[in-house]
């Protein structure tokens, strides 16, 4: 509970940034390890723009582990190796990481940096292409560091867990430390960083992660890396991508009743395009990657990306079930054999949902998409997109199609809309007597927050396991978040508690259809 209190004292004491969609770029970690320096990050800057990732919405370039040696000056302020980062044009200073800021920024794109919770980073603890540097981290400096990565201009911070788990340190507790680190940094520079938590699932972070600290929008791991195991001083080139590793954070990484517009399960940057995976595998990393709603980094050397590949990255399509602007997660609408899955992703759009079918088998499958496992009404037909295909189908009653094996077929479906039922709530934050539509459903939150800070609230079904919902300040506002119920027709009880500072103001909630 005291955990609780400080996430809701974060969230009342320090502002929000504006909402935004799952971040999309690009990271150093898993092409170039803890080998990364000024050349290579300047190279995958520039071919983001030439390859169209630019153009496509990919902004952020990522600087991961290995920038820092690991040492500090007598004011323990982080010392940064001059060969590594030189100056890049005249006036600049060899040794400030403000040059590669400045560099990225000029071509309109952001920057990120990353750090430990702990006193030393990952390429300390485990094999690498690089030799390992210890006291890579922040603990014990965070307020200096992440004051030190605004004053330099970045954009993003990720903080990983490799330090703070061999410490033995609790996630929430540092993370929340962290974040207020970050929130005072900002103040203090003036500019707002995205926070990227890394602590790949440990003690969920699904259920204390959205809206920690001051940010309106943040991520955290869900799983561990995709990336296969890293042989120590090889060649970039031997670094593998795993189909089954990219498959299996995509199950670790759903938890769609704590993904709402701003805060985003992260299944671990995309390991597309790189060895390992064919351009079939790849189509379909980025399908799952775009149906949950995750963010959109990819881990590929940009300059050697083939020309399907890029096709793939690209596709604007796709990207745009990933972007859409109600910031929800996938879930699980059907499995009609083993192996074979409906994932469905409510969209913005009134009666749209886009869909994933799933093969996991070594067969290929026909399968079939019903309007009720949509969400939609039966009663009115279904226009279907292939977004993969570009190509138009339907009218339909039900829709079938075949899928290969270990393969998915990508569309976007247009149906009738259910328009829900709404409930008033009693004493402001009690829904009683709310009947199921089905094991899943949606609901959309109409509420008032007349203050300049967020409020946080704990959303419980039912008195199920909590979940943390964040209600930005807004005259008039809606948010629709996930929610868990029994069998159709069955009368549930949401409640919503603010156990320390203000509680929202809920006017209503309208509970949609989800997955039957």
């Amino acid at each position: 509970m005291k955990e609780r209190n400080l996430l809701v004292w974060l969230l009342a004491a320090f502002p929000l940034h504006a909402a935004l969609t799952p971040p999309m770029g690009w990271s150093s970690w898993n092409s170039f390890s803890n080998t990364v320096d000024s050349v290579n990050v300047s190279e995958q800057a520039k071919a983001m723009v030439s390859t169209g990732m630019k153009a496509a919405g990919y902004r952020y370039v990522n600087i991961d582990e290995g920038w820092w040696l690991g040492d500090r000056d007598r004011n323990g302020n982080i010392i940064v190796n001059a060969e590594q980062w030189p100056a890049l044009q005249a006036g600049e200073h060899a040794g400030d990481m403000s040059n590669i800021v400045r560099y990225i920024h000029s071509l309109g794109l952001k920057a990120g940096i990353y750090t430990d919770a702990g006193e030393s980073g990952c390429s300390f603890y485990g094999p690498d292409l690089g030799p390992p540097k210890p006291h890579t981290g922040s603990e014990g400096h965070y307020e200096q560091d992440f004051l030190q990565f605004a004053k330099w201009g970045f954009d993003y911070v990720k903080v990983d867990w490799c330090g703070g788990n061999k410490e033995n340190l609790d996630p929430a507790t540092q993370y929340r430390e962290i974040a207020r680190a970050i929130a005072k940094a900002e103040t203090e520079a003036g500019r707002a960083l995205f926070f990227s938590i890394c602590n790949w699932g440990k003690q969920s972070p699904w259920t204390w992660a959205p809206g920690i600290g001051n940010v309106v929008t943040d991520i955290w791991r869900t799983s561990g890396d995709i990336v296969a195991p890293i042989v120590a001083n090889s060649a970039n080139s031997g670094r593998r991508a795993s189909f089954r590793g990219m498959l299996g954070n995509f199950d670790a990484g759903i938890h769609p009743e704590a993904q709402h517009t701003g805060f985003f399960n992260d299944p671990d940057m995309m390991v597309l395009g790189m060895p390992g995976l064919s351009d079939a595998q790849n189509r379909v990393h980025m399908s799952l990657w775009a149906i949950s709603g995750a963010p959109l980094l990819a881990g590929a050397d940009l300059t050697k990306l083939s020309d399907t590949t890029r096709t793939i990255l690209t596709n604007s399509e796709v990207i745009a079930v990933d972007q859409d602007a109600l910031g929800l997660q996938c879930v699980k609408a059907a499995e009609p054999t083993a192996g074979v899955q409906v994932w469905v992703k409510r969209l913005a759009g009134a009666g749209q949902r886009a869909v994933v079918l799933l093969n996991r088998t070594k067969t290929e499958a026909a399968v079939t998409i019903k309007p009720n496992e949509l969400g939609l009404s039966p009663a009115r037909e279904l226009h279907v997109r292939d977004l993969w295909a570009h190509r138009d189908e339907g009218p339909v009653r039900s829709y079938t199609t075949t899928v290969p094996a270990e393969h998915t077929v990508m569309v976007l479906v247009r149906g009738g809309e259910d328009k829900g039922v709404e409930y008033k709530a009693a004493n402001n934050l009690t829904f009683a007597d709310v009947l199921s539509p089905g094991r899943s459903a949606y609901l959309r939150i109409a509420y008032s927050n007349d203050d300049r800070a967020p409020r946080l609230a704990e959303l419980r079904v039912n008195g199920a396991t909590g979940t943390a919902v964040v209600f930005p300040p807004a005259a008039e506002g809606a948010i629709t978040v996930e929610a868990n119920f029994k069998a159709v027709g069955e009368k549930n009880t949401v409640t919503f508690s603010a156990p320390c500072g203000p509680a929202p103001v809920l006017h209503s909630i309208t509970v949609l259809s989800g997955a039957p």
